[in-house]
């Protein structure tokens, strides 16, 4: 826990640089831009520091236990309260739980990586669902989005009440601008935004794409550890909040806030990421994956690929999780007489994957980075024929897979296409035919067939 407030610079039009950052998963962190920007010894004084208003941010009930309550209080310019009535825009391409799909399938879906727009989109804009689950509604389950962007958000804002977002850059750095802070994100980082903070995306370079998974369930969380004891995995120092960093601009601004399903605008007449001090433990943060402590097997056979799993987002089924986000980093594999690569399975939980750079090991073509692919609940899967071919045949000696990061959102209930994911011009329509050449291979020495092709060996004379 940070005990003396951070300080750090004021945002204006300008970005800062060399970020400092306040380390610590779900910490009670304090910190202002301005010194004496936070009372002391109260949270809501007859009147703030500094001609300041005070403000809670509240991200569970008031009456959440304490060890999973989760608030923040801000000291801002202006109220977040000073805007105008919102009104309904277009939400483009951007859906919601439950997704609409009047003939969910249960086939296998690869895309190519999400085309990037003509003319000037922003992150908002640039969103693309695939897919949901769940009902935002009854806040369970999920929805999975892509973005493409090829510029800056300005003079306009975005906040979620629908649910927190877990957001992995693919290309393109991005510079996430929120209420308490600022965030600077590049590939093979993600960032998780709360719901209902107010945020802005301003794009590191030319254009940038990545992965977004909005999570309806409870706030994401890191999986316990069980038998493997206090260590591994994500650890907690190595996730990073904002300190307090602000915009005090007087100008036009417009918050889109995306609310069951639906975006709407307010404006402002002033910029609302102007929080000069806050204190609590319901924050932004970032997350280095190279930083990830990955642990396999030392024998044969390998884990399940739960033992990758970064953050988690808890169900009321214990080790059945609303949303895990899973990587595929960069590890030695040993096993000695062992399939190397993923093996063949059905699941009971619905897989999404995305490819962050390099070559996924299960799949020797057609999965790119910027890609995707869906293998919805007890959908066939698995090594296509070449990866099998190789791997089943290849001389075994300790190997480093390297250059490539790969991941899964992963969640227990069904994954529902949009249709406009389903129509895409960039779905593969062929991905079937990377199973297709996985040849018979079976032997059965001294054994007799049936005709329909049933052994008969050791089948007693008669039936019970």
């Amino acid at each position: 826990m940070t005990t003396t407030p951070q300080r750090a610079e004021r945002v204006e039009n300008a970005s800062v640089t060399n970020r400092t950052y306040l380390p610590g998963f779900g910490n009670q962190h304090v910190t202002e831009a301005v010194a004496g920007a936070l009372p002391e010894g109260r949270n809501s004084p007859q009147q703030a520091p500094l001609g300041l208003y005070a403000e809670q941010l509240s991200g569970t009930a008031f009456t959440a236990p304490r060890a999973e309550n989760r608030r923040t209080w801000v000291y801002r310019i202006r109220p977040s309260a000073a805007h105008t009535p919102f009104r309904r825009i277009s939400r483009r391409s951007l859906l919601a739980s439950p997704v609409v799909n009047d003939c969910p399938e249960p086939n296998r879906l690869r895309w190519d990586p999400l085309p990037f727009p003509e003319g000037e989109v922003d992150f908002v804009a640039g969103l693309f669902t695939y897919g949901g689950t769940g009902d935002v509604r009854a806040q369970e389950g999920v929805a999975i989005h892509l973005y493409a962007a090829t510029s800056s958000m300005t003079d306009s804002y975005f906040v979620d009440a629908d649910g927190e977002l877990l957001i992995v850059p693919q290309e393109g750095g991005l510079e996430l601008r929120t209420e308490l802070g600022v965030l600077d994100v590049a590939p093979q980082e993600i960032a998780v935004v709360p719901r209902g903070i107010r945020f802005q995306v301003r794009l590191r370079d030319a254009r940038a794409r990545g992965y977004v998974l909005e999570n309806h369930g409870r706030m994401f969380t890191l999986p316990e550890l069980g038998p493997i004891g206090s260590n591994g995995l994500a650890n907690h120092r190595d996730f990073l909040t904002p300190v307090a960093a602000f915009e005090e601009r007087d100008e036009p601004a417009r918050v889109v806030q995306k609310y069951l399903g639906g975006l709407w605008a307010a404006d402002y007449d002033h910029s609302p990421l102007d929080v000069v001090g806050w204190h609590g433990n319901y924050a932004p943060y970032k997350y280095d994956l190279r930083n990830f402590m990955v642990i396999g097997t030392v024998s044969f056979d390998h884990p399940d690929p739960s033992i990758y799993t970064v953050l988690t987002s808890p169900s009321g089924h214990a080790g059945t999780a609303n949303a895990d986000f899973v990587i595929f980093p960069p590890r030695w594999l040993v096993g000695e007489d062992t399939f190397r690569p993923p093996w063949y399975h059905r699941n009971v939980m619905s897989e999404f994957m995305g490819l962050v750079h390099g070559v996924y090991d299960a799949k020797a073509e057609g999965f790119v980075p910027g890609g995707a692919s869906l293998h919805n609940c007890f959908t066939s899967h698995g090594a296509d024929a070449t990866t099998y071919e190789r791997a089943s045949t290849v001389e075994l000696s300790p190997q480093k897979v390297d250059n490539t990061l790969a991941f899964m959102f992963e969640t227990r209930l069904p994954v529902v296409v949009s249709e406009q994911a389903m129509a895409a011009a960039h779905r593969q329509h062929d991905y079937d035919a990377v199973w297709q050449g996985i040849g018979k291979r079976f032997t059965a020495p001294g054994g007799f067939a049936s005709p329909a092709g049933v052994s008969l060996k050791n089948v007693p004379d008669h039936w019970d």
